[in-house]
């Protein structure tokens, strides 16, 4: 597995296309949401939105795309064919997008955090760690229903933007009244974790909130099993 991963960090790097993914979008949304933060705006209200943001584009993106990459060119069925199991195939692959993305989100919620400290770090670790799961998930699912890392630009579309939209929609004032809906969406319920471990207090809602994040994990993981394929796609 280190072997595979010290590789697909080298591709990684040399890739233009995915290394822009990976590498500088993430990280510029990141720095542009942590700068344009208003004078009275909670510390809570942007670290939601970058994490989801920089995670849906660092990890889940990322991974879609290195995944159908790997798989065109029957890399994966190469190496599925060696001794090495299947899960330390995929564990290889998806650990160097990962951990980049986690660097990228130490180093902006860093800057956050030097005028905002977190209120409750440990939580804030945990959500973190939720959405890199949920997100690596639902990328070895989209993965296989992706023909071409070209095509992963499209299949990836419809989670990374309501993903993003549910963080942004969450911080909207007035809709109370819809906080049922925006905690069933993909990102929603992560985004209020997030505020919640960042801002304090409301600690009660953490046995809503945990349930519904928690299932969207669930969910990536029963999809990657039920939909990613080694085999090119016809």
């Amino acid at each position: 597995m280190n072997a595979i991963a010290a590789a697909e960090l080298r591709m990684l790097v040399r890739n233009r296309t995915v290394a822009g993914a990976a590498l500088l979008f993430p990280m510029s949304f990141g720095v542009f949401l942590c700068f344009s933060r208003g004078a009275h705006e909670r510390g809570g209200a942007v670290a939601g939105v970058q994490i989801i943001l920089m995670v849906a584009m660092g990890t889940y993106v990322t991974v879609t795309t290195t995944l159908a990459s790997r798989r065109q060119t029957l890399y994966l069925k190469r190496m599925r064919g060696g001794a090495v199991s299947d899960r330390a195939i995929i564990a290889g692959l998806v650990a160097p997008p990962v951990g980049v993305n986690l660097v990228q989100l130490a180093i902006v919620l860093g800057v956050l955090a030097y005028a905002d400290v977190p209120s409750n770090p440990l939580l804030l670790v945990a959500a973190i760690v939720i959405a890199q799961a949920m997100f690596a998930g639902l990328a070895l699912a989209t993965a296989g229903l992706s023909a071409s890392p070209e095509h992963a630009q499209y299949t990836t579309a419809p989670i990374f933007l309501v993903a993003t939209a549910a963080a942004v929609w969450f911080q909207a004032t007035g809709t109370d009244h819809l906080i049922a809906v925006k905690r069933t969406l993909p990102g929603g319920a992560l985004a209020e974790l997030v505020e919640t471990a960042w801002d304090g207090g409301g600690l009660s809602t953490l046995p809503l909130l945990l349930p519904a994040t928690l299932g969207w994990t669930v969910v990536g993981v029963l999809a990657a099993r039920a939909f990613f394929r080694w085999e090119p796609r016809q």
